[in-house]
């Protein structure tokens, strides 16, 4: 058939089958049909972004039962948007000063199992990271110049301060405190706002499965709203990183889909895949698998595979690599003794496809 439209593959690009998870450098998630057909609907009509974005808030808030809400164009965009929105608040003059913060309070207290990549979208609004490991180190770090304290959902179990306590303390000083989820599940109600969090942020274009371009933050109203100064369509350090109104709808589907979805058969189907799979490669010599349970992030059950390297011939990056390189393309990670599959990002009919492709891999090695 003829399209009127490019095409990855027409552009020499080749799609690939995610046995990965939701890792934005290929592509995150596949948005919901529900999702795609909001966006496309939005991209119909003219609206005022600023009242756009209060509905939304307002619409999130009942959805997802907390104070407000607001769709950024990316977790890491809420990183910044968030972080400005507290040091410089709604002030026109010190918006438009941002990164500059003298006469702001401008210091972030972290905890060094916190700390992570993604924190350079804070450290870009022009603040100080002050690292801590005990109660004692944060009580003594707070002063008149502290604007946040920052928690990396996934590191929320290490360190030697607990996210609860890190609020508690947060709290009795007056200092909001935000929570980096991209990653982790939305649940309702908040898992965070629960343990005392002022801020919480998502990725839209993961588990959500919104427009990989979005973000969700979810928590105070004041916080938000200030945030919201900080972004586009506005003047500020967050004019570059535009969310459309396509994105904001797209993002308010996902929202009020999260709530609908069968999530216990989402699981169920996620289960019934990597039994395929296991099942087409129960007779490949010295192949042992087990399904190893997730953590905060990409919750998922993952398929492990690992292997005799000598017996097959083959080594973890080897089948990786032939994956990768063969058609349809096939992306998975190459573990220490073997391969995992993760499934969350898997498509209907993508199971029995690289289960074959595994198995082909191991008869060609064993063959005599």
């Amino acid at each position: 058939m003829t399209t009127t439209f490019p095409t990855y593959e027409s552009i020499g690009v080749r799609p690939l089958i995610n046995c990965k998870g939701t890792y934005t450098i290929i592509s995150g998630s596949l948005m919901l049909p529900e999702v795609r057909a909001a966006m496309a609907e939005a991209s119909t009509q003219y609206v005022d972004l600023e009242e756009l974005m209060a509905a939304a808030g307002q619409r999130i808030s009942e959805v997802m039962q907390c104070e407000w809400g607001l769709i950024t164009n990316g977790c890491a965009a809420a990183l910044c948007a968030v972080t400005a929105g507290i040091v410089a608040g709604m002030d026109r003059e010190k918006v438009r000063q941002l990164p500059d913060t003298t006469g702001m309070k401008n210091e972030v207290i972290v905890q060094p199992t916190h700390r992570f990549v993604y924190d350079h979208a804070i450290r870009m609004v022009g603040v100080k990271m002050v690292e801590v490991e005990t109660l004692a180190e944060l009580e003594a770090a707070i002063s008149e110049r502290t604007a946040m304290m920052a928690i990396f959902g996934d590191a929320g179990d290490r360190g030697t301060i607990s996210v609860p306590e890190m609020t508690k303390v947060a709290k009795a000083h007056g200092i909001p405190t935000f929570a980096d989820a991209a990653a982790e599940r939305p649940d309702v109600p908040n898992r965070y706002l629960g343990e005392g969090v002022d801020v919480v942020a998502y990725s839209g274009g993961k588990c959500l499965r919104g427009p990989q371009s979005a973000g969700l933050v979810l928590g105070r109203k004041d916080i938000l709203q200030a945030a919201f100064a900080n972004m586009a369509p506005h003047h500020s350090i967050g004019r570059p990183m535009k969310v459309g109104k396509e994105e904001i709808m797209g993002m308010l589907a996902a929202v009020e889909m999260w709530v609908k979805r069968d999530h216990e058969a989402e699981w169920k189907e996620w289960e019934r895949r990597l039994a395929t799979i296991g099942d087409a490669l129960s007779g490949t010599p010295t192949l042992e698998t087990w399904i190893k349970e997730p953590e905060r992030s990409n919750v998922t059950p993952i398929l492990m595979m690992e292997w005799d390297a000598e017996t097959l011939k083959l080594t973890p990056e080897d089948v990786r690599r032939q994956l990768s390189e063969g058609e349809p393309r096939i992306e998975m990670f190459a573990e220490e003794k073997g391969v995992s599959v993760m499934p969350y990002m898997m498509e209907p009919g993508d199971a029995s496809v690289v289960a074959h492709r595994i198995a082909d891999i191991f008869d060609g090695a064993t063959a005599p």
